[in-house]
């Protein structure tokens, strides 16, 4: 598994609406790409959201970044709709889970 953590804060003045419709689009195509196996993006009070990506390995992030579609939102994303971001990737993470049993 390959993960990425995109981290941003959205400049003040950014079209919302045209930012989610490009986020459901990006959404829409990432689920389609080779390789993909989730995405969750999470927003904090104070604004700052979090977008969680899995991948089935790192050639397939890669491949996802370079689509004809994704990258030029890319660029798009950081003329208009980004004050900041920080991304942060992870090859075969570990991992750890914690599941009750309703059962009992």
């Amino acid at each position: 598994m390959y993960l990425v953590v995109f981290r941003s804060r959205k400049s003040p003045d950014h079209d919302a609406a045209a930012y989610a419709r490009d986020a459901q689009r990006m959404v829409e195509l990432a689920k389609a790409q080779a390789g993909f196996l989730a995405v969750k993006t999470y927003t904090a009070e104070d604004g700052e959201t979090v977008t969680i990506s899995e991948w089935e390995s790192k050639a397939a992030a890669k491949a996802w970044r370079a689509h004809g579609e994704h990258a030029p939102v890319q660029g798009k994303g950081r003329q208009s709709y980004y004050e900041s971001y920080t991304m942060f990737t992870c090859a075969d993470p570990d991992i750890a889970r914690f599941e009750t049993n309703e059962d009992s």
